[in-house]
């Protein structure tokens, strides 16, 4: 099988990954922050290190600024559920995941927050002048991915970011599609919030995701319970990390994250993109003239993610093809983000969307390009 779905999930792992995952399941057993012995003070010691690491790595000021979460989905529901109040105004894109567009949505219908869809041009890319005419006196946050999981388009987070700062709003950022190969730096960016996936471009497990808070945004936490501090008090804790984080901690996950996050720093960021992006160069230069290619056509704008179709055939057609005949795995259809196929008139057929991780190899894409070629002439 050549896997190349690393947009869904990144795979294989490093073997460190692997191995720490391994280690943690057999050694840290105990509920971390739940006892003062030896064991459980390990666990919360694993969790601390992990998040001094996240904090490094995308330059927060402070580590009790991460908060970990089981996914981006819980974090993004947190960070939008969290700050929005009833009347308030969102500005977003149309280019966000369902795990933005669905909280807005319900937030639209239950709490009558008002919510503005700002322009792009036909790339995929943010209209940041229209984007500050629809900042009003009730705008209290603007919330955009990094990078379109679709399309493949990488925002001005800075640009979007001195705006919002500009104008006392709040940036959250998505950085499922990003964090990972592309450098994030909640400072220079002027980001508020940004929620992240353990699984994905950060090479970690399932399970394990999370999000940073400045720490000047108090968020109301959209569950409760136990956190192991304060226990004599009925409401939940002040400050992150722990007014966000109750019930038990996934810590071999979060132990996981902290190996991979080690394996990046020891690769570098750079190196990683470099890599990804020459697969992607290679595959968009023999394959441009086969099928549509959606999204950015300069290569230093867009992220490792290649969306086309064939002809008028549906996108899981041409999918299930390359699964079942060449061995080749990619996704197909809508990505879980629809309003972004509606604004590229790919709402019914989808897309075949390609997603090369750092161990897919140019001999790889090769075998993609020979099969997308072969199918182009059977149909």
């Amino acid at each position: 099988m050549i896997y190349l779905d690393n947009g869904a999930t990144s795979y294989p792992k490093p073997e460190e990954v692997y191995k720490a995952h391994d280690y943690a399941f057999r050694k840290f057993g105990a509920n971390p922050g739940r006892g003062g012995h030896t064991l459980a003070r390990e666990c919360a010691r694993v969790i601390y290190k992990t998040r001094e690491k996240m904090a490094e790595f995308i330059n927060a000021k402070d580590s009790r600024e991460i908060s970990f979460t089981s996914n981006t989905t819980e974090a993004l529901n947190q960070m939008l559920l969290g700050v929005i109040k009833e009347g308030d105004h969102v500005i977003t894109s149309q280019l966000e995941h369902n795990s933005v567009w669905r909280p807005l949505e319900w937030l639209k219908e239950n709490k009558r927050i008002k919510i503005d869809l700002c322009k792009h041009d036909e790339e995929g890319f943010i209209d940041i002048e229209d984007m500050e005419r629809k900042i009003n006196k009730n705008t209290k946050l603007i919330i955009i991915n990094h990078c379109s999981n679709v399309f493949g388009c990488i925002q001005d987070i800075e640009q979007i970011g001195n705006l919002a700062k500009r104008k006392g709003v709040y940036l959250a950022v998505d950085g499922a599609q990003s964090l990972g190969y592309e450098k994030i730096d909640v400072q220079n960016m002027n980001i508020d919030m940004l929620a992240f996936a353990g699984h994905k471009g950060l090479l970690g497990p399932f399970g394990v995701g999370g999000m940073y808070v400045k720490k000047d945004v108090l968020l109301e936490p959209i569950k409760t319970g136990g956190t192991g501090s304060i226990s004599e008090s009925p409401d939940m804790p002040e400050q992150g990390p722990d007014r966000y984080e109750s019930g038990t901690m996934n810590t071999p996950g979060i132990y996981s994250l902290g190996a991979s996050l080690d394996y990046i720093s020891e690769k570098g960021v750079d190196n990683i993109k470099k890599h990804k992006m020459k697969l992607v160069d290679k595959l968009i230069k023999e394959i441009g003239g086969y099928v549509t290619i959606y999204g950015p056509k300069e290569l230093e704008k867009r992220g490792p993610v290649v969306s086309f179709n064939i002809d008028d055939k549906y996108s899981s057609d041409v999918a299930f093809i390359l699964d079942t005949v060449y061995g080749i795995a990619v996704r197909a259809g809508l990505h879980c983000s629809p309003l972004a196929h509606k604004c590229f008139n790919t709402l019914e057929q989808g897309t075949v969307r390609v997603t090369p991780g750092l161990f897919n190899t140019e001999g790889e894409i090769d075998t993609l390009i020979t099969a997308i070629k072969e199918i182009k002439g059977e149909i």
